[in-house]
């Protein structure tokens, strides 16, 4: 069995993906919803992932995304297909940032096929200076997991946003119910550039059991985001805490 499938009592194979907008939890800032007015605007990203390691085959799957955003927030339909191990899953959600001035409530809601409900709650105080706090929850039904971060789990977040956009994040997020030792940190630096374009940049710190042993492995991902297009290139050590590395590449386009 290898990796990104997650459930009550064990992981399960995955492979390639995309980066689905699973919950304001994972290290993607979630997308603004447009405001009432002025129409819906879309956003389609195709992933590639790649497994290795561990003893275990080497498998790839294909992840596909569009999301649509507008005054009542982002949803999003997805389907995940990984032919080598018969795996496929489709899934569906939605997220919307209640903005009250300085504190901002950002719900998420996700269901999938074979029974998945996952949803998260995030509330951040803030404009300049900002921290965050967390929860997620499932109901440990099998899951392909393109959050990558622990399902059930607290996160913690702090930092920095200057006045030209720029912004530096620091999140922990841990497993507070089945596996109370996993914990992703993440780094997230963001930067705009000339010509509507933007640089992000995330580090991963990673700890927990995996397979009874102890890990402490590093990981990234890069994002440049054009105004119509976008890449993501990530590796991420020991995925969803497993025994597999996974490598991501994800493209998209807004429309």
């Amino acid at each position: 069995m290898h990796a990104m499938f997650q459930s009550c009592t064990r992981p399960v194979v995955l492979a390639l993906a995309l980066l689905a907008p699973l919950s304001c939890l994972a290290a993607d800032e979630p997308a603004a919803a447009g405001d009432a007015g002025q129409g819906v605007a879309f956003k389609f990203t195709s992933g590639l992932y790649q497994l290795r390691g561990g003893g275990l085959p080497n498998a790839g799957a294909l992840d596909l995304n569009l999301r649509v955003s507008g005054s009542f927030g982002n949803a999003w339909v997805g389907q995940f297909r990984s032919p080598s191990q018969s795996i496929t899953q489709t899934r569906l959600g939605w997220d919307r940032q209640f903005d009250f001035g300085a504190v901002r409530l950002t719900p998420s809601l996700e269901v999938a096929t074979g029974g998945y409900v996952g949803g998260s709650a995030y509330l951040e105080a803030g404009r300049t200076w900002v921290a965050g706090v967390g929860l997620s929850r499932t109901n440990l039904q099998n899951f392909i997991n393109l959050n990558f971060d622990p399902g059930d789990a607290y996160t913690l977040a702090g930092g920095y946003r200057w006045a030209d956009s720029r912004s530096l994040i620091l999140s922990l997020i841990r497993d507070n119910r089945l596996n109370p030792d996993q914990q992703n940190v993440h780094l997230v630096y963001r930067t705009p550039i000339s010509g509507g374009q933007r640089l992000t940049l995330d580090g991963l710190y990673k700890t927990g059991l995996v397979a009874g042993v102890g890990v402490r492995e590093v990981g990234f991902s890069a994002t440049y985001d054009w105004p119509k297009f976008f890449v993501r290139a990530a590796w991420d050590p020991k995925v969803n805490f497993t025994l597999q590395d996974m490598f991501r590449l994800s493209v998209g386009t807004r429309f």
